[in-house]
C-alpha cells in the first residue's frame, strides 16, 4: 500500500498541532465552539456525567492516577507538537483567564481575573483586564502586564526565531500597556477582534516567553514556574508518568488531591491497565466499555464458566484439530500448535482474572466536545466537481449514522447541524439544509448532470465498422411539429404490450426484494480487519457464473419497453454511442481495464491493489451491472433521439436557477439542483437502488475510501462501511483502503492521499478565529505547492473567506455569530465536508472518583477532582510510596 511521503500542498505550523489533537484521543478541552441561533442551542443533549459533589463531600488527600495517550513532547501548547497532554497539564498548573461551561461557552475565571472587557471600541478597540490582586506565580512574583508583554512578543509572529505553531490573534494586537495599577493591563488591537477572550490562555510566565530560547526549549520538558492549584513535580519519559501536586502557592481554593499522576496508556491497553490496578480514570472505547458492562453483569456469578472473551471461539471441533496438531507427528506444527494452544490458555485465564476487578468499575459518558466528518477531497478527479461533492452529501442517511454510532451507547442520537458548533452551545444552529436532505434521486441527478451515466464507463471512441450511420439531426421546426403530433395522439398500448408490463413489474417486484436481502446480508458488524482494499458496489465472485464473463450481458426486465425495443436499444446505444470501432467491445462485455480484478486507476498515489499478504481482496466488477435499470436505456435514448437529447440540455441550463430553499431562509445558503434524473421505479413507487456503475469518457465512477485498520477503529470503519453502501445506491463504487492507524492522518488524510476519509474535529468557542484556516480556501503559494493550512478537503470558496474576515473583525457579538452562520451555509454548499455526529465520551471510573469522568463541553475543575472517602482516597499515594 503506497504511503505519500510529502503532503500534496503546505500546512501552516498550526495544522501540525491540530493533527496532534486528531490522532490522540484526548482534547484540548478548553478549546470548544460557537455559531449562530438562539434557539437551537439552548440546552445540551448530553450534559457532564462526572458525579458532581461538593467540596464538602470530597476527601482531600490521596492521589489520581489519570490515563493519557501518549507522553507529551512539549510543555509548551503554543508549540507545533503540542497535543492533548500537553494542554491537560497546562490547564491544570497555568492561568486560564476563560473556562468553558457545560453549553461550552466561555467564563471569565474569577481566581485570575476581577473584570475584562472592552472599554473602547473608537477609533480603536481596547480591551481591560483587571487582575485577582492575589494572583501570582509560584516564585512569588506577581502576575501582570509584563507577562502578557512577553506572550504577545511571542506569538505575534513578527520574530521568527520563536518556533510558534499559532498566533490567531496576537497578530492584532497594537500595544499592551500597564493600567492605572499593576492589577490592570490595557491591550489596544491595530484591527478589531472579535474572539479577544481567545487570548492568553493558557498564560505563560515572561521566564518562558520573554527571548527565543527559553520559548523554544525552557518549558518543552518542565515548567518551573506555575500559577494554578497544581504544579509539575516530574516528567518521568522512561516510566511514562507526569505527577503534578497540590501548590503550595495557590490562592484559589485548595486542590483536594495531594498528587495528580497522569499516565500515558494506550486505548487497547487500558482495560488490562484498570484492572491491574494501575489506573483510577481512563477515557475508554467502546469495547473497554463493553467488558466492564459484562464484569458487572456476571458479578456473583461464582465460577461459572464465562460466556464471552477469548474462550468463546473455541469449539470442541477446534478443540480437537489443535489437540491433534500439538500431538501430530509433524515436530514443527506440533510445536507451534503447542505454544498457540498456550497462549489461548493464558489468555483466558487472564480475561477472566480482568473481569473479576472490572466489574469494581463505572463508565461515564457524554458527547465528547469534538465531531465525526466525512471529508471529500477536491483537488482533483471526480469529486473536484462539486456536483458529485453534493450527490454524495445527498446520498448519505445521517440520522442512521448516528444511530450506529450514539444509540449502543445511549447517547442521544442526533446528525450534527453546524461544522463550527455543537449542539447545547450558546449559538449552535442547523444550517445543513443549505445543502439539502437525503434525496437518492436528487444525488442521482446531480451525478447526471455531472456526466456520469450508467454504461458511461464503456469507451465511445470511434464507429464500428458495418455499424448504422447516425441519423441526421431534424431541425427545431421539424422537431417542434413531431412533438405537437406525438402530444395529439397519443397511443394506446395493445393488449400484449399491456400483459408484457405486468410481467416486467412483477419481475421488479423480485429483482427489488433480492437487492433488500443482499444488503441485509452485507449488513453485520464490522470485526478488526487487516489492511487491504475492497470495492464495494462490484458483483462479488462466487456469485459470477461460469462463463458470465465472455457472456454479453442481456438487458434486464422491467424496463418498459417491448422485446424487440429493448434489444435493439440496448445494442445501438448503450455508453450513449452508436458507433464504436472493432477495437471496442461490444454490449456486455468487460473493459479489460476492470476485468483482471484491479481497482481502477486515475493516477493517484496509492491506488494500488491490496498487497499479497492482505486477508481482503479486491472484488472484480460485475459484467452485467453497467446495462442494469431504466436510467442507463433512457439516458441512451435521450443520446438516440435528438429532441429528448435537447430537452436534458434545456433542464441542466434551467437547475443552476433553482436553488435549495433554507427552512430558516439563511442568507447565501443554496446548492444547485441537479438535472432530473430517469427513475428507476419499484412495484411500491419507491427508488429501487442503483444496480449499475456509472461512467463517464470510458472510466468508471470509483472513490478510494481511506480507512483506519487498527483495533480501536472498528466503530470509524463500520460507519465508512455503511456509507460505502448508500454510496452504491446512485452508482458510485468505492475502493475502502484500510491504512495503519498510525500514518492515517499524516500520510493520507494531511498529504491529501484520499478521496473521502472520516476523522474528527475539535470543536472551539471561538469559530471565527479557528473556523477559518480549516475552511479557507487553498491557495498556490510561491514555491508553486498549494498552500492549505488545515483544510485538508482542499475545498473553498472567495465567499466563505470574507465571511470569516469580517466574522472576526465584528466585535458586536450577535452580527459576529450572524456571519458566522452565513459561512456556515456556505460550507454546507459547498459540500467539501459533512459533519455526521458529535463523538461519544466514554470514560471508566472507579466510583469513588468524583467531579471528574466525561466532561462533555465542560472544561475540568481540577482543584474539586478527588474521592469521596479516606479509605480510597489514599490508594495511589500508597502505590507511589512502594515505588
Amino acid at each position: 500500500m503506497s504511503h505519500v511521503g510529502a503532503p500534496r500542498g503546505r500546512t501552516c505550523s498550526r495544522t501540525l498541532r491540530s493533527l496532534a489533537l486528531l490522532t490522540t484521543g484526548v482534547l484540548a478541552l478548553p478549546v470548544l465552539s460557537a455559531c449562530t441561533s438562539d434557539d437551537d442551542g439552548a440546552s445540551a443533549d448530553a450534559a457532564p456525567d462526572i458525579a458532581a459533589a461538593g467540596r464538602d463531600h470530597v476527601t482531600a488527600g490521596g492521589s489520581l492516577r489519570w490515563a493519557i495517550d501518549t507522553m507529551p513532547s512539549t510543555l509548551n501548547a503554543f508549540q507545533a507538537d503540542a497535543d492533548g497532554s500537553t494542554s491537560r497539564i497546562a490547564a491544570a498548573v497555568l492561568p486560564s483567564l476563560f473556562t468553558l461551561d457545560k453549553r461550552g461557552r466561555p467564563q471569565r475565571n474569577p481566581d485570575y481575573l476581577e473584570s475584562a472587557k472592552i472599554v473602547e471600541r473608537e477609533p480603536k478597540q481596547v480591551v481591560l483586564y483587571k487582575l485577582n490582586q492575589q494572583a501570582v506565580w509560584s516564585d512569588g512574583r506577581e502576575i501582570g502586564a509584563p507577562d502578557f508583554v512577553a506572550q504577545w512578543r511571542a506569538l505575534s509572529g513578527k520574530n521568527s526565531a520563536y518556533w510558534t505553531a499559532r498566533n490567531a490573534g496576537y497578530e492584532r494586537i497594537e500595544k499592551i500597556e500597564r493600567g492605572a495599577n499593576d492589577l490592570e493591563v490595557r491591550v489596544t488591537f491595530s484591527k478589531p477582534y472579535a474572539d479577544w477572550r481567545a487570548l492568553f490562555t493558557p498564560l505563560y510566565p515572561k521566564d518562558v516567553t520573554g527571548t527565543p530560547n527559553s520559548f523554544n526549549d525552557g518549558a518543552r520538558s518542565s515548567l518551573k514556574t506555575t500559577a494554578g492549584p497544581f504544579s509539575v513535580k516530574k516528567v518521568d519519559r522512561k516510566g511514562k508518568e507526569v505527577t503534578l501536586v497540590r501548590s503550595a502557592r495557590w490562592w484559589g481554593e485548595p486542590a483536594k488531591l495531594d498528587s495528580l499522576v497522569l499516565r500515558a496508556v494506550p486505548r487497547s491497553k487500558r482495560a488490562s491497565a484498570l484492572a491491574d490496578g494501575k489506573l483510577d480514570l481512563a477515557e475508554i472505547d467502546k469495547s473497554a466499555a463493553d467488558r466492564i458492562a459484562l464484569a458487572v453483569r456476571d458479578r456473583g456469578s461464582g465460577e461459572q464458566k464465562l460466556t464471552h472473551g477469548p474462550g468463546v471461539a473455541i469449539t470442541p471441533a477446534s478443540a480437537l484439530r489443535s489437540w491433534a496438531l500439538a500431538n501430530g507427528s509433524d515436530e514443527e506444527k506440533a510445536e507451534a500448535a503447542q505454544i498457540a494452544r498456550e497462549q489461548t490458555a493464558a489468555a483466558i485465564v487472564r480475561y477472566a482474572k480482568e473481569q473479576k476487578t472490572l466489574h469494581g468499575f463505572v463508565v461515564r459518558k457524554s458527547l465528547e466536545p469534538a465531531y465525526t466528518q466525512l471529508a471529500l477531497n477536491g483537488e482533483q478527479g471526480p469529486l473536484a466537481d462539486e456536483r458529485v461533492r453534493r450527490a454524495v452529501a445527498r446520498a448519505l442517511d445521517r440520522q442512521e449514522l448516528a444511530d450506529t454510532v450514539l444509540k449502543p451507547l445511549g447517547l442521544p442520537a442526533r446528525p450534527l447541524g453546524s461544522h463550527l458548533a455543537l449542539v447545547g452551545q450558546e449559538a449552535y444552529a442547523d444550517s445543513s439544509a443549505a445543502l439539502g436532505k437525503q434525496d437518492t434521486q436528487e444525488a442521482r441527478a446531480l451525478l447526471a448532470d455531472a456526466g456520469w451515466v450508467p454504461g458511461g464507463a464503456l469507451k465511445k471512441d470511434g464507429a464500428k465498422a458495418g455499424s448504422k450511420a447516425e441519423k441526421p439531426e431534424p431541425d427545431e421546426d421539424e422537431e417542434e411539429e413531431n412533438e405537437e403530433e406525438a402530444e395529439e395522439k397519443p397511443k394506446e398500448k395493445s393488449a400484449a404490450e399491456k400483459k408484457y408490463d405486468a410481467k416486467q413489474r412483477e419481475l421488479a417486484k423480485k429483482e427489488e426484494e433480492e437487492a433488500k436481502k443482499n444488503e441485509k446480508a452485507d449488513d453485520k458488524p464490522d470485526v478488526p480487519s487487516s489492511e487491504g482494499t475492497v470495492i464495494v458496489g462490484d458483483e462479488k465472485p462466487g456469485k459470477r457464473k461460469p462463463g458470465q464473463d465472455q457472456q454479453p450481458a442481456q438487458p434486464k426486465p422491467g424496463l418498459g419497453l417491448r422485446p424487440d425495443e429493448e434489444d435493439r436499444t440496448a445494442q445501438e446505444h448503450l455508453g450513449g454511442r452508436e458507433h464504436r470501432s472493432a477495437q471496442e467491445h461490444q454490449p456486455g462485455e468487460i473493459d479489460p481495464a476492470i476485468q483482471d480484478d484491479k481497482p481502477i486507476q486515475d493516477g493517484k498515489p496509492g491506488q494500488t491493489g491490496p498487497r499479497p499478504e492482505s486477508a481482503t481482496h479486491v472484488l472484480a466488477p460485475a459484467p452485467a451491472a453497467a446495462f442494469h435499470g431504466v436510467t442507463l436505456l433512457r439516458q441512451a435514448a435521450a443520446v438516440r433521439d435528438p429532441r429528448s437529447a435537447r430537452s436534458a440540455r434545456h433542464a441542466h441550463y434551467a437547475s443552476h436557477a433553482r436553488y435549495v430553499q433554507d427552512e430558516d431562509k439563511k442568507p447565501g445558503a443554496y446548492a444547485p439542483r441537479g438535472t432530473a434524473a430517469a427513475p428507476t421505479p419499484s412495484v411500491s413507487g419507491s427508488p429501487t437502488p442503483m444496480t449499475g456503475p456509472l461512467g463517464k469518457d470510458g472510466k468508471a465512477l470509483t472513490l478510494r475510501f481511506v480507512l483506519p485498520s487498527g483495533e480501536g477503529s472498528e466503530a470509524l470503519r463500520t460507519v465508512g462501511e455503511r456509507i460505502a453502501r448508500m454510496l452504491n445506491r446512485i452508482g458510485i463504487k468505492t475502493e475502502i483502503t484500510k491504512v495503519p492507524d498510525e500514518g492515517y492522518f499524516k500520510d493520507h488524510v494531511a498529504s491529501g492521499d484520499y478521496d473521502l476519509a472520516l476523522y474528527s474535529w475539535p470543536a472551539t468557542a471561538y469559530p471565527a478565529t479557528d473556523g477559518r484556516p480549516i475552511f479557507a480556501k487553498p491557495v498556490p503559494a510561491s514555491d508553486g505547492s498549494l498552500l492549505v493550512e488545515q483544510n485538508y478537503t482542499r475545498v473553498g470558496t472567495d465567499h466563505i473567506d470574507q465571511l470569516f474576515n469580517r466574522a472576526v473583525a465584528e466585535i458586536d457579538e450577535k452580527a459576529s455569530r450572524s456571519l458566522v452562520k452565513q459561512a456556515d451555509a456556505r460550507i454546507w454548499a459547498a459540500a467539501g465536508s459533512i459533519p455526521l455526529f458529535q463523538r461519544p465520551e466514554l470514560v471508566a471510573a472507579k466510583p469513588e472518583v468524583v467531579n471528574a469522568g466525561a466532561f462533555g463541553l465542560a472544561a475540568p475543575r481540577y482543584q474539586d477532582i478527588g474521592f469521596t472517602n479516606a479509605g480510597t482516597s489514599g490508594s495511589g499515594g500508597k502505590e507511589e510510596k512502594k515505588k
